[in-house]
């Protein structure tokens, strides 16, 4: 038997194994670019949702301020109606590409709730701009608005993968004096 057969299963041996070797790296470099396209993909959608979130509650707390003005709330940086008008303008204007990209990036499921919370938020402005004085109408508007902005984040913690978060719920204070601490 020539040198050349016996050595050959030994060199089948080295190309099966370096073969192996060689779908083994190219198969975890697959996987490690995919979850790496993953993480990057579900930060921008993190940035996204949260920047839709700021630029639905610029205008909640303009709404808030110009509100606190008509006697419906306590904030304490009050908005005459027509102090509101430009910032509220430039609210919406801010709002929109932060809506597109929710559009665009957002899960279905984020994208309705967002849609629904914006349109509390809209409806709020309608009322403040109005210069409405049903205080009732206006505690509706505000409940309205927390269950929106609560459903919203549900939602994009549902999306992200994320544990369920605070209701962000927390009583506050009723207008007037502080009363003394002991």
């Amino acid at each position: 038997m020539s040198v050349f057969m016996q050595q050959l299963p030994a060199l089948v041996g080295v190309v099966i194994g370096a073969l192996g070797s060689y779908l083994v790296v190219v198969r975890g470099d697959q996987m490690r670019f995919r979850r790496e396209q993953a993480a990057r993909w579900e930060e921008r959608r993190l940035a996204v949702y949260a920047d839709y979130a700021r630029s639905v509650k610029q205008t909640i707390t303009l709404t808030y301020r110009v509100a606190a003005e008509l006697g419906h709330g306590t904030h304490p940086d009050p908005l005459t109606p027509d102090e509101a008008r430009p910032l509220l303008a430039e609210a919406n204007v801010t709002r929109d590409p932060s809506g597109e990209a929710l559009i665009m990036l957002g899960s279905r499921a984020v994208v309705e709730k967002g849609r629904a919370w914006v349109v509390t938020a809209m409806e709020m402005e309608r009322f403040v701009r109005e210069s409405e004085q049903d205080t009732a109408a206006w505690r509706a508007l505000l409940e309205e608005q927390r269950a929106g902005r609560d459903a919203y984040y549900a939602a994009v913690r549902e999306d992200l993968g994320l544990p369920p978060g605070h209701s962000a719920r927390w009583p506050i204070r009723p207008a007037g004096p502080v009363p003394p601490q002991r």
